[in-house]
């Protein structure tokens, strides 16, 4: 027997099962479908087990889009403080951990129940595990074609994400709808990801592996440059750590990234000007400053001798060091790919959708919510806040 709903909201994640909860609430009769076994997966391994699920700072200023100005009217209406109170009603602990980041005391678990709760108080029907072979429109009402049957619905929210992390059940199934439909995509790439270097040319980096330290990062031209100061992780295969992650959104393939990895000193300056006065070699002096390892391989990599005194090396080779440490341009081959993306940058072109509510402009009742759009944000909790907000500005207008 066929089931008709006011609403089908395909994706049960973050975004799907705020927005379903949204409209239900309303009133409307809504069911939300998610081909997974478990609920909610991203959302259980985020943070570490606790969610970092939002940033008290968001923002448009830490969203990158073709659009810059599309999610400003989604994140005004629902902000930070909003979700923060959602919370506090279900008495859920959090706390601040590093630059506005929000994390569950306890678990993630706790955020998954909350949302399922608000689904609950809004009638919301469910159809998990359950696939959907196609959506089709025939006048007013969409028909999607799921393993639980068909189903007729005036609306369908699509909530299904990008494509990182694909042993999590991540798939394209956003990007082929918007194909079938006609809907531009912005192209899609693996962001907030690790960057890697070519195999032979990182042989020297080895030694480094499992080294981390505060750095500055940037990339780009001036109009479009990425520049952030967070920590760094030399791997196996290249560099880590949330400051290359925030980056890597940012970095185009063959664009050189500039480290510094010593932003409160100017080496060179302070060499020079410090021959006189300082007796330690440049090794230990270096080991000072960071991990003795990177220390004595970035001197050794600009042929210097590690024990040589800081007073008997010429000016030249100590600005060149300096230069080395201060400016330390790579260029990256490439990333880690989707399985280590925590978001995905590109999607759903947002000149096809309205940005108060997130609907189509060419197919009426069909709305793109969360990383399913092309609004990526920063690390740090602003692509669960993008999630909430344009959840709600889809479900308040179903």
């Amino acid at each position: 027997m066929v089931k008709q709903f006011d609403v089908a909201v395909i994706g049960a994640g973050a975004a799907g099962m705020m927005c379903a909860a949204v409209a239900g609430q309303r009133g409307k009769k809504v069911v939300l479908i998610d081909h997974a076994t478990k609920l909610a997966e991203k959302i259980r391994i985020s943070g570490g087990g606790r969610c970092n699920f939002t940033n008290v700072t968001a923002g448009p200023q830490n969203f990158l889009s073709q659009n810059p100005h599309f999610c400003k009217s989604a994140l005004s209406r629902y902000t930070p403080q909003d979700f923060i109170s959602l919370m506090k009603r279900y008495r859920i602990g959090y706390h601040e951990k590093h630059k506005g980041q929000l994390f569950c005391d306890d678990s993630a678990e706790q955020i998954i129940a909350m949302l399922k709760a608000e689904c609950d108080l809004g009638n919301v029907s469910w159809r998990m595990p359950c696939s959907v072979a196609a959506i089709g429109k025939s006048g007013d009402l969409f028909r999607v074609d799921s393993s639980a049957g068909e189903i007729l619905a005036s609306n369908v929210v699509i909530a299904t994400g990008g494509l990182s992390i694909p042993k999590i059940g991540a798939t394209d199934f956003a990007y082929r709808i918007a194909r079938q439909f006609d809907l531009r995509l912005i192209e899609p790439r693996p962001a907030l990801v690790p960057l890697t270097f070519d195999h032979a040319g990182w042989q020297p980096f080895l030694p480094l592996a499992g080294i981390a330290l505060p750095v500055e990062v940037q990339t780009g031209e001036k109009k479009t440059r990425g520049e952030f100061r967070e920590d760094l992780l030399f791997t196996h295969r290249g560099l880590s750590g949330p400051a290359i992650l925030q980056i890597s959104s940012f970095w185009k393939t063959g664009t050189p990234l500039v480290l510094n990895l010593l932003p409160e000193i100017d080496v060179a300056e302070t060499l020079i000007n410090g021959k006189t006065s300082i007796k330690k070699n440049l090794g230990n002096l270096f080991a000072q400053w960071m991990p003795a390892r990177l220390a004595h391989g970035l001197i050794e990599a600009n042929k210097l001798d590690p024990m040589a005194r800081v007073a008997d090396t010429p000016d030249r080779l100590l600005r060149n060091l300096g230069d080395a440490v201060n400016r330390w341009a790579i260029v990256p081959n490439g990333s880690e790919g989707y399985r280590k993306a925590e978001v995905t940058l590109g999607g759903i072109d947002t000149k096809e959708l309205s940005q108060q509510s997130m609907v189509s402009n060419k197919v009426p009742g069909m709305h793109f919510i969360g990383e399913a759009v092309d609004v990526t944000g920063w690390l740090g909790g602003y692509n669960f806040q993008w999630a909430w907000a344009s959840a709600t500005a889809a479900g308040l207008s179903l």
